[in-house]
């Protein structure tokens, strides 16, 4: 028999941050992770729109894809771990690395969508790095 989880506990204590926004794209659910990694209170976060999180020059291709899923119930991304850029408060840029599954009610209906997210903000740095060095030994001449 399985133990009782209590979910409360685990969405408060894990270290990713757990997202959940309604089918219009606003926070109904930012877990203590999302606080350290984005900036903003639970308070500050709930109830806002995505767009909190989302870089201006992103948001209009993330709500293209956002309502297309909502109106379709498929997304394209649940198993994938996607990467992409992030705002933290303070206007900084993060790198994040998330994977998404759609929620639903009783009778199928989408009642929202779950992001569970970590800050990969120091790998895709290093790998920059990484490939910005290679790329100048590549272009260095033969001795």
């Amino acid at each position: 028999m399985p133990a009782n989880i209590d979910f409360e506990q685990l969405v408060s204590s894990i270290g990713d941050a757990i997202i959940v926004a309604d089918p219009n794209g606003a926070i109904t659910l930012w877990n203590p992770a999302a606080e350290r990694i984005f900036g903003f209170t639970q308070s500050e976060a709930l109830g806002q729109s995505l767009d909190l999180i989302i870089p201006q020059r992103l948001q209009q291709r993330h709500w293209d894809g956002y309502h297309k899923t909502m109106q379709t119930g498929q997304t394209r991304y649940g198993n994938d771990l996607l990467r992409v850029p992030a705002v933290h408060k303070d206007g900084r840029a993060l790198s994040i690395a998330f994977t998404v599954a759609l929620l639903h009610s009783d009778t199928h209906a989408i009642t929202g969508i779950v992001a569970v997210i970590r800050d990969d903000t120091a790998r895709f740095n290093e790998e920059r790095s990484l490939r910005k060095r290679l790329a100048e030994l590549e272009a260095r001449p033969a001795s």
